[in-house]
């Protein structure tokens, strides 16, 4: 339904998690009966998730302890794990400065050239491990270093931006023809961020094996303050997951639907892939890990752009393991452990036994779901009183 904005402008209406609410169906299942399994190319992960390509979340380590716990890491093959031999002391330098001088200091740390020969070792070391070896690049930098990527061993490809077209026009240099170079490519490609139909359903026709959904959402991301641009993340999932069934009429090929960033606790999982995500795309849940390179802090792609910085560093209390986090067993009443057993739960209690058939759950507009008969725990910072983190007493700003 549209909306007039004024005389001459409408639009549409659009729902981020916090504005709706899946609603149980007829059936219940056993939490031990619901399978979360999903592909991705050929591979095949036991968990429905991708940790976000952030310099404070992924190292080749943590990549290598997410695939061992089921799920795929994305390392960002731009960042200072491929600038820096000492990856580690460059990431202590980030922490510890001051907020007033952190963005420069940023834009200072990544002005030093990524170097092929360390984005190479960076693979090597995540296949060394036995992971599926999955790195990000951006647009402008991927015909530049994806055969440094493909030789070094990279299982998957993620060409990764604030926003992905697949019909970039540009008078300064010769735009990346995505559909040739993805279906020149030996592995799996995934390409974002997008969020809406026509893009996202472009996307899906240059042959990629996922699209990633959400423009400004994350808890990191400036974008929507700097340039004015995004879409809710539940609107923009539903438009894109729409697209995905349209390419699927049209080719006959399945496109996972990538639900990337916006996401704190297993209710936000939850409602994406009810929304029709196939998996989501986190960073700040994971940057709480103690195995996290950052420290409890987290960054994103564009925090350090050297002329518009479009992030910001955020930090987090550094609170559980990976396994806590993702697995369980959870230690705060928040939502903020043990996402993917609260994915199953979620699941079982509405009666679907898989990601696809969870697509079809109802969903509502629910602007009293987080608040209604919550009083006690908004007066007590506690529960759903925290905004999603047990660290707000301590005093962290962590909402998106």
């Amino acid at each position: 339904m549209e909306v007039e904005i004024g005389r001459g402008k409408k639009g549409r209406r659009a729902y981020g998690f916090d504005d709706i609410a899946i609603v149980p169906s007829r059936r219940t299942r056993d939490p031990d009966d619901i399978d979360i399994t999903w592909t991705l190319g050929p591979y095949r992960f036991e968990l429905p998730l991708l940790a976000s390509a952030m310099d404070g979340v992924v190292s080749p380590t943590t990549a290598s302890m997410i695939g061992k716990l089921g799920g795929l890491g994305v390392l960002n093959l731009e960042g200072i794990w491929s600038r820096y031999e000492d990856a580690d002391e460059k990431l202590m330098e980030i922490a510890a400065a001051p907020k007033q001088v952190a963005t420069r200091m940023m834009q200072e740390v990544y002005a030093e050239p990524v170097k092929a020969e360390l984005m190479a070792k960076r693979i090597e070391e995540i296949k060394g491990e036995g992971a599926v070896a999955c790195g990000s690049l951006t647009p402008q930098k991927v015909a530049r270093y994806y055969e440094t990527a493909l030789e070094a061993g990279l299982d998957i490809l993620v060409i990764q931006g604030t926003v992905i077209s697949a019909e970039h026009v540009s008078t300064q240099t010769e735009p990346l023809n995505l559909k040739q170079f993805i279906a020149d490519l030996d592995v799996p490609c995934v390409v974002g961020g997008c969020a809406s139909y026509n893009t996202g359903l472009h996307l899906m026709r240059t042959g990629a094996v996922g699209v990633l959904v959400g423009v400004g959402p994350g808890a990191a991301c400036t974008t929507r303050g700097v340039l004015g641009i995004g879409v809710p993340q539940a609107t923009a999932i539903a438009d894109v997951a729409a697209a995905r069934g349209q390419h699927m009429m049209e080719t006959g090929s399945y496109c996972n639907v990538i639900a990337d960033g916006g996401m704190r606790t297993g209710g936000d999982i939850s409602k994406a892939i009810a929304c029709g995500a196939d998996a989501v795309m986190i960073g700040s849940p994971l940057a709480r890990a103690k195995e996290a390179p950052g420290r409890g802090y987290h960054w994103g792609m564009a925090t350090f752009h050297p002329s518009l910085p479009r992030g910001a560093r955020v930090m987090t209390q550094q609170d559980g393991t990976l396994e806590e986090i993702l697995l369980g067993p959870a230690q705060e009443n928040d939502g903020t452990f043990n996402l993917m057993g609260a994915l199953r739960t979620s699941m079982a209690t509405t009666g679907y036994a898989d990601i696809a058939e969870f697509h079809r759950a109802e969903v509502m507009v629910a602007p009293a779901l987080q608040s209604e008969g919550k009083q006690l725990q908004r007066e007590q910072s506690v529960g759903m009183g925290s905004n999603g983190r047990a660290t707000v007493n301590a005093g962290v700003a962590v909402s998106d």
